[in-house]
């Protein structure tokens, strides 16, 4: 558990006059229980995985503590939720990779269902395609694409993240929008044809 982990530690670093150690229990002090509540939103609830990520957050901090201007107030905390965000997705990638167990079961009867299982190389496919197209855009459309469709916030939202008027926010949605229409064109347009 990690509160009672992070007391222990706490408890035995307090000895202590490592300048290491006294900012791996200040970052544990000070960002754990937001990454926990954040992460285990991720994880659908699971206490055990969330902690297991804070934990690894927060050693990744602790480790890259050189990177950071200590003097910047919030520059660190956006950062770790991000870290948190990435090591949880690669988690999940990592337990969608591995085969699941077939333990009872006729290999006939596996083979038939892994067959039966949608394949997922056209949608890789189609995100890498919309991925180069989204490169090819401004870094101004690019951004609105991705806060309004990929994060999922309105316009209203995004104009006041970006600190836009929402006019221009929305004008900026439809041209953007046109632009990667035209760039997924462009590409369709420059592939070989298949055979």
């Amino acid at each position: 558990m990690i509160e009672t982990t992070g007391r222990r530690a706490g408890r035995h670093i307090a000895g202590a006059r490592d300048p290491d150690d006294e900012l791996l229990c200040a970052l544990y002090r000070e960002h754990a229980d937001a990454l926990l509540r954040f992460v285990a939103r991720l994880v659908g609830g699971d206490r055990q995985r969330a902690e297991d990520i804070v934990q690894e957050t927060l050693l990744r901090a602790w480790r890259n503590a050189d990177r950071f201007d200590h003097n910047a107030v919030g520059s660190l905390r956006p950062w770790l939720f991000t870290v948190a965000r990435r090591i949880a997705i690669d988690e999940y990638r990592s337990a969608s990779a591995r085969a699941g167990e077939t333990y009872g079961q006729d290999l006939d009867e596996v083979w038939l269902a892994e067959l039966s299982q949608s394949d997922e190389t056209e949608r890789v496919l189609s995100s890498l395609v919309v991925m180069d197209a989204l490169r090819s855009l401004s870094r101004a459309h690019r951004e609105i694409i991705v806060e309004t469709y990929l994060r999922d916030r309105t316009v209203n939202e995004v104009a006041e993240l970006l600190g836009l008027p929402l006019g221009t926010a929305k004008s900026r949605v439809y041209y953007a929008l046109r632009a990667l229409r035209a760039a997924l064109d462009a590409q369709a347009n420059t592939e070989p044809a298949a055979e």
